[in-house]
């Protein structure tokens, strides 16, 4: 069944648009560079990101975990004719690679870059955001959530990643367990629940839950 997965994926992903030779490099570099790759969104969620925003064309975004830039400069390509998207990273060590990319992919105009606590700098920056994009501490989802939902315009799209947690979340004695697992099926329960938004989760590589806004 593993193997049936990958080569779904992998088929998925050819037959998609491909995902430049720019992202190409940055996907070589961070499995070079980082302990974690897998936390990059990769190519096939990348172009799902890019095509949503593409859909929304948003004047103003917000990512939460922007680790070394993939996510965003595919949402970037979406934006609004003067729009921008910005994006939070808590590990300063990813700063030069983020900023490296941004530069190499033109979008530094279009990406402004926030190092620190998103839980700390969320509150600071202004004014209301058409997509949210939440890919950082998983047990901060639901602070995260509460932060941004009140400045989502109405048709806004909130995108939740890594939801499903290896598809630990269905499994209810691994949510009794791990703490991680417990709170993201929390935030699941939350969302679905909440009727200020219509959620739908998607079973796209980690689990991608996306939020329009009521």
């Amino acid at each position: 069944m593993q193997r049936l997965d990958r080569s779904i994926y992998d088929y998925c992903e050819a037959w998609s648009e491909p995902q430049g030779s720019l992202l190409y490099e940055l996907e070589r570099e961070t499995h070079l560079k980082t302990l974690a790759p897998q936390m990059m969104s990769g190519a096939l969620q990348g172009q799902l990101l890019a095509m949503l925003s593409r859909l929304v064309q948003p004047e103003r975004a917000l990512e939460i975990g922007t680790f070394t830039g993939y996510a965003a400069i595919c949402l970037a390509q979406g934006l609004a004719p003067g729009g921008k998207l910005l994006t939070v990273e808590a590990n300063p060590e990813l700063e030069h690679l983020i900023r490296k990319y941004l530069r190499k992919a033109a979008l530094e105009d279009k990406v402004e870059l926030h190092i620190g606590d998103a839980l700390e700098l969320i509150p600071e920056l202004p004014g209301s955001f058409d997509l949210v994009f939440i890919d950082a501490g998983k047990q901060y989802y639901r602070a995260y959530y509460d932060l941004i939902i009140d400045r989502v315009r109405p048709g806004g799209l909130i995108l939740a990643d890594n939801v499903l947690w290896s598809g630990k979340v269905a499994d209810e004695a691994l949510r009794e367990k791990d703490a991680d697992t417990r709170l993201l099926h929390e935030f699941n329960a939350y969302l679905h629940a909440d009727s200020r938004v219509e959620s739908l989760l998607l079973p796209i590589r980690d689990g991608l839950l996306a939020a329009r806004k009521a």
